[in-house]
C-alpha cells in the first residue's frame, strides 16, 4: 500500500511558464503598438490643429489691415499698398478712442516656410511714414517680426485692378517706376487695387486654403 507524502507540493511546469511569459509578451507589444498608434495620431492631429489655428490667425489680420487700407483721399500723391514678390506692404489707419486718426505701415512676408507680420509705430508725420514706408520696401526696417504661419510649401498673391478689370499676380503691379516712389502721384498706367487674393499651401495638407479681401472696406 503507498503512502502519499505530506510534504509534496503542486505548481506550473516549466512549459506553462514558458507559453504564460510568451503569452504576456505577445499582449504587451500588441498594447504597445496601439498605444504607439494612439500618441502618432495625436501628434498628427495636435499639429494640423496648430496649422489650422495660423492659417486663421493670418487671415484674419490680413482682413483687419486691408480693411483698414488707408484711402486715397486721405493719403494723396502715395502707394497706399504694393505686393511684390512674396511681400505685400500697406499703410492702414488706425484708430484708438480720444485720440487723433493716424496711419501705420504694415508689411507681411513669406520667407523661409514662416508667413511673418510686421508693423511700424503709428504717425501723424508723413516724413516719419515714407521713412517706415522705404525701409519696409527695402527690407532694412527694424520693426518687430510676428511669426503667424509655419510650415509653408507655397504663397502667392493677386491683385484685382479695377481700372482693368482683372487679377494681376504680385510684382506685376509696379509696371510705372515712379508710383513707388513715397510722396509721388502714381503715374498713368497704374490701376487702382480694390482686391486682394492671397493663396496659401502648407505641408502636408492636400489643398491650398485661398481667400479674397476687400481693400479699404471698412
Amino acid at each position: 500500500m503507498r503512502h502519499r507524502s505530506p510534504y509534496r507540493q503542486s505548481g506550473f511546469t516549466l512549459i506553462e511558464l514558458l507559453v504564460a511569459v510568451t503569452i504576456l509578451a505577445i499582449i504587451a507589444v500588441m498594447g504597445w503598438r496601439g498605444l504607439d498608434s494612439i500618441i502618432r495620431a495625436r501628434v498628427g492631429l495636435n499639429q494640423e490643429l496648430e496649422q489650422s489655428r495660423g492659417a486663421q490667425i493670418s487671415f484674419v489680420q490680413l482682413e483687419n489691415d486691408c480693411a483698414h487700407l488707408v484711402s486715397e483721399a486721405m493719403l494723396p500723391r502715395r502707394e497706399n499698398i504694393r505686393a511684390f514678390e512674396q511681400q505685400l506692404i500697406l499703410i492702414r489707419t488706425v484708430y484708438e478712442d480720444n485720440q487723433a486718426t493716424r496711419l501705420q505701415v504694415v508689411a507681411y512676408r513669406m520667407k523661409d516656410g514662416v508667413f511673418s507680420r510686421r508693423e511700424s509705430i503709428p504717425t501723424r508725420e508723413l516724413s516719419v511714414l515714407d521713412n517706415y514706408w522705404q525701409r519696409a520696401v527695402s527690407g532694412t526696417d527694424d520693426m518687430p517680426v510676428v511669426d503667424l504661419q509655419k510650415d509653408v510649401a507655397a504663397f502667392q498673391m493677386r491683385t484685382w485692378n479695377y481700372d482693368e478689370n482683372t487679377w494681376r499676380v504680385a510684382g506685376t503691379d509696379l509696371a510705372v517706376p515712379q508710383a513707388a516712389t513715397p510722396g509721388s502721384k502714381p503715374g498713368k498706367g497704374v490701376p487702382r487695387k480694390t482686391g486682394l487674393e492671397v493663396m496659401m499651401q502648407i505641408k502636408g495638407q492636400e489643398f491650398p486654403l485661398l481667400k479674397i479681401f476687400l481693400l479699404g472696406a471698412a
